[in-house]
């Protein structure tokens, strides 16, 4: 497996773990709002394969505790699972970020037990889930098959999302907390642009408006709390 970027050092990415985070290239989805878009059009070329990662977390055993992936949706890769055991039997814990359109690659890590933690996008409301992620049309039936997955699954996650001005409304929370309901819990992402953003004309919600989404989210998720606004 081709590694396509690492940052050495997080406090944030994984919860209550020092970790390293990794970058897997490749995305089924197009999100016009994407932080990682050089992952997806081919722009960030490989630096390591897994052989190095593997080298490299040697190294850092006693400095880092665990390993976040993200992408990119790292479950585009079948040999996911078998990387998640080789950085297991090194002692360090696993951390997933999915977009939840690969329910049977997730369903197989969490029967094997490969990950601790899950955090799932869930992009807005059925009727705009796919102009969200840049797509003409999608079906909903994986990402609500991996949300039924990771509640039944006694793994610990969470499920988020990534609040855009011009994409989300009210309405939209009511609908999301329907379809997440009696989640663990449940994060708002504030917006913020950045150079990598592959279209412009994105806003970040009013921290009104973010305060408001979560009220209404936490009417299904009692755990619902929101991130980047101060």
């Amino acid at each position: 497996m081709k590694i396509h970027g690492l940052q050495k050092m997080t406090l944030l990415d994984f919860p209550g773990r020092v970790a390293c985070t990794v970058f897997l290239g490749g995305c089924d989805f197009r999100c016009p709002f994407c932080h990682n878009y050089e992952l997806i059009d081919g722009t960030a070329q490989p630096i390591m394969d897994e052989d190095e990662l593997l080298a490299f977390l040697r190294k850092r055993t006693g400095l880092l505790d665990g390993v976040a992936f993200t992408g990119g949706e790292p479950c585009l890769h079948a040999d996911l699972p078998e990387l998640l055991g080789r950085i297991r039997a090194l002692g360090f814990a696993a951390k997933l970020d999915t977009n939840g359109f690969h329910p049977d690659l997730l369903r197989q890590i969490l029967a094997e037990g490969l990950v601790d933690y899950v955090a799932m996008d869930v992009k807005n409301s059925p009727a705009k889930y796919a102009a969200t992620c840049g797509l003409p049309s999608l079906d909903l039936t994986p990402i609500r098959e991996s949300i039924a997955l990771l509640k039944s699954s006694g793994a610990d996650y969470e499920f988020r999302t990534t609040v855009v001005a011009e994409l989300h409304q009210a309405e939209d929370f009511e609908e999301i907390g329907q379809m997440i309901r009696g989640a663990r819990r449940y994060f708002l992402q504030r917006f913020t642009d950045r150079d990598s953003v592959p279209f412009e004309g994105f806003h970040a919600p009013a921290k009104e408006d973010m305060l408001r989404y979560a009220e209404i989210a936490r009417r299904y998720v009692a755990d619902t709390s929101l991130r980047g606004v101060d």
